[in-house]
């Protein structure tokens, strides 16, 4: 009987102590230090202090639904209607927004880059991979919204982790802006998961999914099941830009591919040629300006004017 016990008492241990782990590496992912983030961009020419200084921008604090506190720059140094916001990546900061965001001042949009939860200068104490993220970003649609009126020609650029926030956001929140840019979002969490557990891990993900699926359940109220982008995809009725890169093997094209063909109405693809994961701008810069120039021009600008 003692015997018994203690092999009882071992395997609840052992499962106890992976849940605690994988759920531990999920909800406090290693994030990117900022300033690192910082040199990175302005070492690549992407980020440059002196013009984004004389940018005209205010930054801006709102509050998140859920307590905390989401940091935000509000660029305009156009007197137009025409706004994008950007949602960053996970490990990311809003300057990482900052290329995306560039190619829409030059296309006459003003623009609103901030912080997701637990990120950056925002608080939050974890991140949810689109979970909570997507009511923080309704927030940030509904703050400038209301500041800026209801006339808005509104589009959402999601990267990575930021791009299935948005499609999370379109799809089971409010499908609240004229168009959204999904660069390099996974299609189904679960899905990723398993797939990172196989190839990075080498680990089997059938039976410790569901097990760190309780245990993230139990500490956080949310299943990995509920981030879906795909679940919801064919809700979103707005236009949507589907990028990714074919060379990435960290979050793989098909999951992009699949997204495209289960949404409905209006859309586009572009699979840029070269580039890792979140790179297809950085390696593609004039193929990816064309695939938003026309994407804008076939579904967006035209309805507004």
């Amino acid at each position: 009987m003692r015997k018994l016990f203690r092999i009882l008492f071992s395997v609840i241990f052992f499962l106890t102590s992976f849940g605690v782990y994988f759920t531990n590496r999920i909800m406090y992912i290693k994030k990117k230090d900022d300033q690192s983030i910082l040199k990175r961009e302005k070492d690549a020419g992407r980020f440059n202090p002196d013009e984004f200084q004389y940018l005209q921008k205010r930054e801006v604090t709102i509050p998140s639904p859920f307590g905390y506190e989401l940091k935000m720059i509000l660029v305009e140094p156009h007197s137009s209607n025409h706004y994008i916001i950007i949602s960053h990546g996970v490990t990311e900061n809003k300057i990482n927004s900052v290329k995306y965001m560039n190619l829409f001042l030059e296309r006459g949009f003003n623009a609103v880059i901030y912080d997701h939860r637990r990120h950056g200068e925002s608080g939050g104490k974890t991140t949810s991979y689109g979970y909570y993220e997507k009511f923080d970003l309704k927030a940030v649609v509904h703050w400038l919204k209301e500041k800026k009126g209801p006339d808005l020609l509104l589009g959402i650029h999601g990267e990575s982790m930021g791009a299935a926030t948005m499609l999370l956001y379109a799809g089971m929140v409010e499908d609240g802006a004229d168009f959204y840019i999904s660069d390099c979002s996974f299609s189904d969490f679960k899905e990723q998961l398993s797939y990172l557990l196989k190839t990075e891990m080498k680990l089997t993900p059938k039976p410790l999914l569901p097990l760190a699926d309780v245990f993230l359940r139990m500490r956080e109220r949310y299943s990995i099941r509920d981030i879906s982008p795909i679940s919801v995809i064919h809700q979103i009725k707005k236009p949507i830009l589907f990028i990714h890169s074919k060379q990435d093997t960290y979050i793989l094209p098909s999951m992009t591919e699949a997204l495209f063909e289960r949404k409905t109405g209006p859309k586009k693809l572009f699979l840029a040629e070269n580039g890792a994961h979140a790179q297809s701008l950085n390696k593609n810069k004039e193929a990816y300006e064309a695939a938003i120039d026309e994407f804008l021009l076939e579904f967006v600008l035209p309805k507004k004017e």
